[in-house]
C-alpha cells in the first residue's frame, strides 16, 4: 500500500512538473532558410518593401530588394510572408529579467545584495534561464535583455543574454559588460511611517555620499597602482571601467546629478559612461552629446514625475534627446518591470504618437541598445553578416493590436513561441467554447 502511494504521489508530481514545464531551447540551425516577400525593417531606419532575408548556420548572407535579386532557392526552406514584417529581435537593457520569478516569494528573489560597494557581483551566474517569465518575453519579439543587479551604492555588473537557452551559460552573449551605479539624489522625502514630513526636501548628505564614490575610485586606483596584495575583489571588478573594457552604468534621474555624473566620468576618464533613467537628461542633452554619452530612458508608461512636468512628458523624452543627437534607448525597470518589459515594443510604439517617425521608434529597442551595450558587431539590424535574431509579425510590431508573431529565431533558430500563458490562453479558449 504504501508503494502504492509514493508511485502515485510521484505521478502526480510528474504529471503537474511536465504541464507546466519550460520550452525545450531550439535546436541550432540546420537548413538555409528564405524568408520572402515580407517588409523588412533594418533597424537602422531603413525600410525594403519588398524582401528577402536568407540565412545560414545562425547568419544573415542575404538581405535585398526581391526587385534587385534572383536567387536559387532550391534546397532551402522557405517562408512566404507575403503582407507581413520581419524586424531585428527586440532589446531590453537594465533587467532583471531571470533574477526574480514571484515577487512575493523571497527564494525566487536575487536582484539584489546586501552592502552598499558590490561591482563584483556578478549578475550573470543568478540568471534563471528556465524562468516562466523570461519564455513570455518571445512572442512579443524581445529576444536579448541585459541582465542588471539592483541595490547599495555599486549594485554589481551586468551581462547581455538571449531568451532561449538551457542556462546562463549558453544564454550569455556578451559577458560582465558593465557596472551600475546608484548616483546620489539630490532631494529625499521624510519618512512618513517615523512621523517625519514626506514632502521632497533637499538630501543634506548630497555631498557626502558624492565624496563617498570619490573615495571608492580614488582606492580602486591606488590598489591597482600598488601590489594589489592581498587581493581586493570589489576593486578588481571596478578597474573595468578604468581601463575601459567595461563601461560605467550611471542610475540616476535629475538635472544636477546627471551633470555631476558626467563630470565625475570625466574627472576619472571613463571611456564608456551610459546614463540609466535620465528623466531629466532632456535639459542637459547638449552635455550628454557633447561628451557621447546615451541614455537608457526610463519608462515611457508612467506618470510625470515633479507636479509642474508636462502630462505628456514621459511619452516626448525620446524625442526631445533623440532632435539633440543623443543616442537614446528605451528600458523598463520600475513596478513589476520583468513583466512589463514584454511591453517595450509598445513603450517605443507611444513615441511614435509623440513626435518620432515609427523606424527611430525601432531604433530605440534594435540599433540603439545593441550600440550602447556593446553587441552591435552580431545584433540590432538586419545586416549582412550578422546574427540571424529575428521575428515575423503579421503587422505592424509597435502597435499592441498588431503585434501578432507567426516565427521567431535566435541565431537562426526557430524557437517556440509558446509559454505558460499561451498555453492557459488555449485551456480557457475552449472552456469558452464548450459553453457556447
Amino acid at each position: 500500500m504504501k508503494t502504492i502511494h509514493i508511485y502515485t504521489l510521484v505521478t502526480a508530481f510528474l504529471s503537474i512538473t511536465l504541464g507546466f514545464s519550460q520550452q525545450t531551447p531550439a535546436p541550432k540551425q540546420s537548413k538555409t532558410i528564405a524568408i520572402t516577400g515580407a517588409t523588412a525593417h533594418i533597424g537602422n531606419g531603413t525600410v525594403i518593401n519588398n524582401s528577402i532575408i536568407i540565412f545560414e548556420n545562425g547568419k544573415l548572407i542575404n538581405v535585398a530588394d526581391m526587385a534587385n535579386v534572383k536567387p536559387n532557392l532550391q534546397g532551402m526552406e522557405v517562408i512566404d510572408a507575403s503582407g507581413k514584417h520581419v524586424y531585428p529581435g527586440f532589446i531590453i537593457p537594465n533587467s532583471t529579467l531571470g533574477l526574480v520569478e514571484i515577487d512575493a516569494v523571497r527564494a525566487t528573489d536575487d536582484d539584489a545584495e546586501l552592502g552598499t560597494w558590490n561591482p563584483h557581483i556578478r549578475s550573470l551566474i543568478a540568471y534563471n534561464a528556465e524562468s516562466k517569465v523570461v519564455e513570455s518575453m518571445r512572442p512579443n519579439g524581445v529576444l536579448l535583455a541585459q541582465i542588471t543587479p539592483r541595490g547599495g551604492r555599486i549594485s554589481g555588473t551586468s551581462s547581455i543574454v538571449q531568451l532561449d537557452a538551457w542556462n546562463w551559460e549558453d544564454a550569455a552573449v556578451k559577458n560582465d559588460d558593465g557596472i551600475h551605479m546608484n548616483w546620489p539624489s539630490n532631494f529625499t522625502r521624510g519618512r512618513w511611517w517615523l512621523g517625519e514630513d514626506p514632502a521632497m526636501k533637499a538630501n543634506k548628505n548630497y555631498d557626502t555620499q558624492v565624496s563617498e564614490v570619490e573615495d571608492w575610485f580614488k582606492g580602486t586606483k591606488a590598489y591597482m597602482n600598488g601590489s594589489k596584495s592581498p587581493k581586493h575583489l570589489p576593486y578588481e571588478a571596478t578597474k573595468g571601467v578604468l581601463d575601459g573594457t567595461k563601461t560605467l552604468y550611471i542610475h540616476v534621474d535629475d538635472e544636477k546629478g546627471i551633470t555631476d555624473a558626467v563630470n565625475f566620468s570625466k574627472s576619472h576618464d571613463i571611456k564608456s559612461t551610459v546614463i540609466v533613467g535620465g528623466y531629466e537628461a532632456h535639459k542637459v542633452a547638449d552635455l550628454l552629446k557633447k561628451n557621447k554619452i546615451p541614455v537608457l530612458l526610463q519608462r515611457v508608461h508612467t506618470r510625470p514625475s515633479l507636479a509642474d512636468d508636462d502630462y505628456d512628458m514621459p511619452f516626448k523624452l525620446a524625442k526631445l534627446l533623440t532632435d539633440k543627437g543623443v543616442v537614446v534607448a528605451l528600458e523598463a525597470s520600475g513596478q513589476m518591470e520583468r513583466m512589463n518589459s514584454r511591453n517595450l515594443p509598445f513603450y517605443a510604439g507611444t513615441t511614435v504618437a509623440h513626435g518620432l517617425t515609427k523606424e527611430q521608434a525601432l531604433q530605440l529597442i534594435t540599433q540603439n541598445p545593441a550600440k550602447i551595450l556593446g553587441i552591435d558587431e552580431h545584433y540590432g539590424t538586419l545586416e549582412v553578416g550578422k546574427s540571424a535574431t529575428l521575428f515575423i509579425s503579421e503587422g505592424d510590431a509597435l502597435d499592441m493590436r498588431t503585434n501578432i508573431l507567426t516565427h521567431a529565431f535566435i541565431d537562426g533558430r526557430l524557437l517556440s513561441l509558446e509559454t505558460h500563458q499561451t498555453e492557459l490562453w488555449k485551456r480557457y479558449s475552449k472552456k469558452l467554447e464548450s459553453n457556447d
